[in-house]
């Protein structure tokens, strides 16, 4: 599967360019050797099941990643953004005793219970000219559900979650998704997504690897670096979340034409504001489509995509991917009603890791995921998704999701952003306060927004109070901690 698609490329395709990001190029060819050599060395230091990776988007992912693999192991990418003891809680539960990482992490691989294997230190370029003299070594004997990945969905607590996420999950994935989406090899994707986020790690990682087409990774996400890798590299394909497209549009000496090369621009990880997607149609002429998953789907469940697009949703069921709409009680509701996404299809995990109560919890026997989002589907099958289970307010009784109000917070002039969460209220139980990051220059203030939200939503989710902010904490994917607003108020 995954393994045997690296090597095939490196056969079929061995000049053909892999992944590059801006210091060292690789072919597909060099990447199968570089793979090779870090799959004898991981062969060699450890011989625990699972191993670390702490390492930026960049040439050395892909190539530890797959060495791995290919070593008969499971990778558990870390999330460089979190503190050492956030990580360590990690490190322990995952059992891991090896991470292979750069330099660059050096005082924080200090900070883990576990040996760091540092990239710079092993003579790679010299162990790859040794290693073009001998034949690639055959993939190994793994199951389809043997797991290949374990992702943590959170460092932030006492207790974390590892997703895994079998070969099958992940390769079934990758290839549903290029079918869905109309991908083509000779596609040039720009990865600046963390590659220990599973957006990250299939859309910008594997799936171009199982397609054999070009990546060119930044490993410091920059506005400026984007603009010149989408020009310099002609870039094809973006994947990427929404504050990443919100930054990129703020910059101002871009030119209108610059996205001409880019045939597929989707967004996902969180709702794309419409004066954001706006923006870009604007300015650019480019549409941003959007895309619906979860860890625990490997990830993509929906996409809008360039021919079957519907503003505002994020697109249909992706090949193979089943969706359903429920109430509380679990009963299907009308098409157009809303209710909990719940998703079957060979992407669903295999369960969390070491944790069988919990995996239970969520994923049915006949391998129904409860998502906790809230969402609709229309007559023609386009998904909409309109809050979290969990995010919902209980105001006078009546059910209010956050990201209807969002919405309309949203489509007011000068606002780029909205985060809404609920307070406590002596009259109603719960109401509505919003967070809003206005647009450079925009003049913003709490009055005319609330009035906006007075012409569109009923009186009872209109915000009690609207916050103005230059910035709202985020996590390592742009996401708005919603737990964290509490303390701005």
């Amino acid at each position: 599967m995954l393994v045997e698609a690296l090597i095939t490329a490196a056969t079929d395709a061995p000049r053909q360019a892999a992944v590059s990001d801006g210091l060292v190029s690789l072919d597909y060819r060099q990447l199968a050797r570089l793979a090779s050599v870090i799959r004898n060395l991981v062969s060699r230091e450890t011989k625990n099941e699972r191993v670390g990776l702490m390492l930026p988007a960049s040439t050395a992912f892909p190539a530890a990643l797959f060495g791995v693999l290919w070593a008969g192991r499971t990778a558990v990418p870390l999330n460089f953004l979190l503190s050492g003891d956030e990580l360590a809680r990690i490190v322990r539960d995952a059992g891991l005793d090896l991470v292979i990482t750069i330099r660059h992490f050096a005082e924080l691989s200090a900070k883990l219970p576990l040996r760091s294997l540092f990239l710079e230190d092993l003579s790679l370029k010299r162990r790859m000219v040794f290693a073009t003299i001998r034949r690639l070594p055959p993939a190994p004997p793994i199951e389809p559900n043997a797991t290949a990945v374990i992702l943590y969905t959170s460092g932030t607590t006492a207790d974390p979650k590892g997703v895994e996420l079998t070969f099958n999950n992940l390769y079934s994935n990758c290839v549903d998704t290029i079918y869905s989406l109309d991908m083509d090899p000779r596609q040039t994707f720009l990865n600046i997504l963390p590659p220990f986020h599973v957006f990250g790690l299939t859309a910008n990682v594997l799936i171009p690897i199982v397609l054999r087409a070009k990546v060119f990774a930044i490993p410091r996400f920059s506005p400026v670096a984007v603009v010149r890798a989408v020009e310099e590299e002609r870039i094809s394909v973006m994947l990427a979340i929404p504050s990443m497209y919100t930054a990129i549009l703020k910059t101002k000496s871009t030119k209108p034409d610059l996205f001409r090369s880019v045939y597929l621009a989707v967004s996902g990880g969180e709702p794309l504001p419409d004066s954001v997607r706006a923006g870009y149609e604007e300015r650019f002429g480019l549409t941003i489509r959007q895309g619906y998953g979860m860890t625990e789907t490997s990830p993509v469940i929906s996409a809008c995509s360039v021919h079957s697009y519907r503003a505002g949703t994020v697109g249909r069921p992706i090949r193979n991917v089943r969706i359903r709409i429920v109430d509380t009680n679990g009963r299907e509701v009308p098409t157009g009603e809303e209710g909990e996404i719940l998703v079957s299809g060979p992407g669903v995990m295999k369960g969390y890791y070491r944790k069988l109560e919990e995996t239970r919890r969520v994923v049915s026997e006949e391998g129904w995921l409860a998502t906790g989002d809230i969402g609709r589907l229309d007559a023609d099958g386009f998904l909409s998704i309109t809050g979290r289970a969990k995010d919902m307010l209980i105001i006078g009784g009546e059910n209010v999701f956050p990201r209807e109000i969002e919405a309309v917070l949203e489509s007011y002039p000068g606002v780029i952003q909205a985060a809404v969460i609920g307070v406590a209220d002596d009259l109603r139980g719960e109401a509505p306060v919003a967070f809003v990051i206005p647009q450079a220059g925009a003049e913003l203030a709490d009055g005319p927004l609330r009035n906006h939200a007075k012409h569109v939503l009923a009186g009872f989710k209109v915000p009690k109070r609207v916050i103005i902010r230059e910035d709202l904490p985020t996590g390592p994917t742009g996401k708005i901690l919603k737990r964290r607003l509490r303390e701005f108020l």
